[in-house]
């Protein structure tokens, strides 16, 4: 976890300086003379060596301190964490929407494989992964709030609100747990103690719970951390759509006035719950399945 956390604020730092444009001009003003800016560049330290930069951001960051924004001239953790929880609220109810129609959809078109079923499934699953977020947000705002009437659009007011970024957001994943879910039960369908099971008189749907899901959880799990991250990633579209004031909203704020340390506190933010949640998701295994805990130990 700290190797991939150095790396990701390394990578970010650099890639930061890349960006066209300088924030001590943008801070100063267009009309500023040379001498104002220089001297905004000094108080900002950006007249310091790249490698001394980099250092401040990175002992300050083990430490808690992400630095002070330039453009609000506010602490950077403060203000991410006056943001996280919009943020977290759209993430984790788009993950755990797209999990639960991503799993029943895979084990109904596994239970129905090559058959009628199995073809609606499958191409509703299809559907979900290639619409991009942003047109998914545009269209469900164009239907649900514009012409019907039925949920707000913009904002974060109340619950309702909520409603159509998360399902903007569960879209695609949705489509790909769906297809993984019904590639991982199809193989466990497929063995001996599930055939097993059947000869014994089972019913249908204890076979399908406790002997073929619980089994083909392992992959589904994977592809749900993973997911998890790329969703966490994806609200900034989703943010920039629905004009919600979270993370996401933050960095592309951040990013066009070329403020670094919230772009580094934010990226850095990001990335460690992505590091943490996968770290979490590879604990979980054990805990679905405990040959794996025998394996391991």
């Amino acid at each position: 976890m700290f190797l991939a956390l150095l790396g990701t604020s390394l990578l970010v730092f650099l890639m930061i300086h890349m960006i066209p444009g300088d924030p001590a001009l943008l801070l100063a003003g267009l009309e500023a003379g040379p001498e104002v800016v220089e001297q905004m560049r000094r108080d900002l330290g950006l007249d310091r060596p790249l490698y001394e930069q980099y250092w401040n951001f990175l002992s300050g960051a083990l430490r808690g301190d992400f630095g002070t924004s330039i453009r609000m001239r506010i602490p950077v953790l403060e203000e991410i964490m006056a943001r996280v929880p919009y943020t977290l609220t759209i993430a984790l109810g788009g993950t755990i929407l797209a999990t639960i129609f991503g799993v029943v959809t895979g084990v109904i078109a596994a239970m129905y494989h090559n058959r009628f079923w199995d073809g609606v499934m499958m191409v509703m699953a299809l559907l979900a992964a290639s619409t991009p977020s942003y047109w998914l947000g545009l269209m469900l705002m164009l239907v649900f709030s514009l012409s019907l009437g039925w949920l707000p659009s913009i904002g974060i007011r109340t619950p309702v609100h909520y409603v159509l970024p998360i399902i903007t957001l569960a879209g695609q994943s949705a489509g790909i747990i769906s297809r993984m879910t019904r590639s991982a039960m199809l193989d466990v369908l497929g063995q001996d103690y599930v055939r097993a099971a059947r000869a014994r008189g089972m019913k249908e749907r204890v076979v399908i719970v406790r002997h073929a899901l619980q089994n083909a959880l392992i992959p589904v799990i994977s592809i749900v951390g993973l997911r998890f991250g790329n969703l966490l990633a994806g609200t900034v579209l989703v943010e920039s759509v629905f004009a919600i004031p979270g993370v996401g909203r933050l960095l592309v704020d951040a990013v066009l006035w070329r403020d670094y340390p919230m772009i580094q506190g934010t990226m850095l933010f990001v990335a460690s719950v992505f590091v943490v949640v996968n770290t979490a998701t590879d604990l979980l295994y054990g805990v679905v399945d405990p040959r794996i805990r025998v394996s391991r130990s």
